[in-house]
């Protein structure tokens, strides 16, 4: 498998999204949106992930973050990722959800082609992960992540988008804890 956009390295920062199977729109759900924002804080406060933004949109999420203590990101996210697939499984089966006969089938063809029998699949394969080299780059990424729910119009202002770091820098209410950035 490449490692072109994959977090191989331990001490450099990423700009990381993961996306559902099929861009399904999984986070339409508070139930949903909080088995990823309770796993983020988990990872964050015992497997070494440092979070700097993020942004979780309706089928994929944004973060900036890096592992810290020896933490090696790509296994974090493999963690979070094996977690949160678990658990997004059965909250659509045993929560209600409208879509659940749909979504429960999609995410069981996704797992035809693999090697590995599994039952379900709701994450793409791997993660796209970009390192972060420059000053610039961060506060690229970081605009990009927090403007992601303005560009769907979903808010007019980042800061209104509750599941985004954007409301940690605007100094407002969020579930979250992250590590605020100087950017200016």
């Amino acid at each position: 498998m490449s490692t072109k956009y994959k977090a191989i390295t331990t001490e450099e920062a990423y700009f990381i999204t993961i996306t559902t199977v099929g861009w399904i729109d999984v986070f339409t759900r508070l139930n949903q949106k909080y088995n990823i924002i309770n796993a983020l804080d988990y990872c964050s406060k015992h497997k070494g992930l440092e979070i700097y933004a993020y942004c979780l949109m309706p089928s994929h999420l944004h973060i900036l973050c890096k592992g810290v203590d020896g933490a090696v990101l790509s296994d974090i996210m493999r963690d979070f990722k094996k977690f949160t697939s678990k658990k997004i499984i059965t909250s659509i089966i045993e929560e209600p959800e409208s879509r659940r006969e749909w979504m429960l089938a999609y995410f069981a063809k996704a797992c035809e082609h693999l090697k590995r029998p599994q039952q379900f699949k709701v994450w793409q394969e791997g993660y796209h992960a970009e390192i972060v080299e420059t000053n610039w780059f961060i506060k690229q990424k970081v605009k990009y992540i927090h403007n992601n729910p303005v560009a769907e119009k979903f808010v007019s202002l980042p800061e209104d988008y509750y599941f985004s770091s954007a409301r940690n820098y605007a100094g407002l209410d969020n579930d979250l804890d992250i590590v605020l950035l100087d950017l200016f």
